[in-house]
């Protein structure tokens, strides 16, 4: 059986208005549809993962308030180990305010709520658990220096980390996270990581290629519509989109990582495991909201079979 994921991050409530149009400053429209979901970065990579039937643990804090129960039989409801999900007296849980525009790109704000709590001395006491673990999955919705001692802790203990820079944070230490095994930026995260314009594909290698001398071992920049990109000290391999008509793109980074994360730890295999993301993620931005746009196992199988054609070929290795 593969081995059991960890994420160690965030959990938010969703809350999803689908507008016609931003409104400028200062004005008030109607918006046609508003949505109530599951997120933050963490729990939404932890359900994408075990939707597609992965042994999944979560290490995070939810607020004393009335969206904790909802998060918490959320996670039960995907079959997520939540034994060391801690409830912090006080504190409001973490909140994600989402506008959807019609083309399906949206605008998020996130306020950090109980995720900011989450601190190293919480995972000391998920150790022994966290050991036991093929890989532990971070973002950047809780406190860097939780992200920092969590990559320590696996590089110390031989368990792959998978950092996923996301949202960009400004503060991020590079020296403190050349230790993750995977990092996992996207466009924008990339440039704010190197300082390098990263607008094609060529640029995305060269500023990858600049991490790796920093001593990660791999870098997997998502490229959205353009697919992702795979940097390694010997290799370079462009990973080509699915093309389909996009509804929600809400939550396509974490059904990439989430999904990547189960099939990296099923077979180890970092080509194939890739293949698999990028169509996951695809197949995630056809349905509205985030959480609820993850198929399950058996849903993404019918759905591979019709991903074929010149869309789903992947571009062949560089030096």
């Amino acid at each position: 059986m593969p081995g059991k994921i960890a994420v160690v991050g965030s959990n938010m409530v969703d809350l999803i208005t689908y507008v016609t149009r931003m409104p400028d400053k200062g004005e008030t429209i109607e918006a046609p549809t508003f949505r109530i979901g599951c997120g933050g970065k963490g729990a939404n990579q932890a359900v994408a993962a075990a939707r597609l039937g992965a042994d999944v643990m979560m290490v995070t804090k939810v607020g004393d308030d009335i969206f904790a129960d909802n998060t918490l039989r959320n996670f039960a409801d995907a079959g997520i180990d939540t034994r060391h999900v801690a409830t912090v007296p006080g504190m409001p849980s973490g909140v994600a305010p989402i506008f959807v525009e019609p083309s399906g790109e949206n605008s998020i704000l996130i306020i950090k709520g109980a995720n900011a709590d989450l601190k190293p001395a919480d995972v000391n006491r998920a150790a022994e658990d966290l050991k036991r673990c093929a890989l532990i999955v971070l973002q950047l919705e809780v406190p860097l220096e939780t992200v920092y001692h969590t990559i320590a802790f696996g590089a110390r203990h031989g368990i792959p980390t998978l950092l996923n820079t996301a949202p960009a944070q400004p503060d991020l230490a590079l020296d403190r996270i050349t230790e993750a095994t995977y990092l996992v930026p996207n466009e924008s995260e990339l440039a704010l990581l190197t300082g390098l314009p990263v607008t094609t594909a060529d640029e995305a290698e060269a500023a990858a290629r600049v991490l790796i001398a920093k001593g990660i071992q791999t870098v997997i920049v998502t490229l959205g519509a353009k697919g992702a990109l795979l940097v390694t000290g010997s290799e370079v391999r462009l990973i080509d989109a699915v093309a389909v008509t996009p509804v929600d793109t809400t939550g396509a980074g974490d059904a990439f990582i989430g999904s990547f994360a189960r099939y990296l730890v099923e077979s180890g295999d970092l080509d194939q495991a890739l293949r698999m993301a990028v169509r996951y993620a695809a197949d995630s931005i056809t349905r509205p909201g985030t959480q609820t746009s993850y198929a399950t196992a058996e849903a993404f199988a019918d759905t591979l079979a019709r991903m074929d054609g010149p869309a789903s070929r992947e571009g062949g290795p560089r030096p």
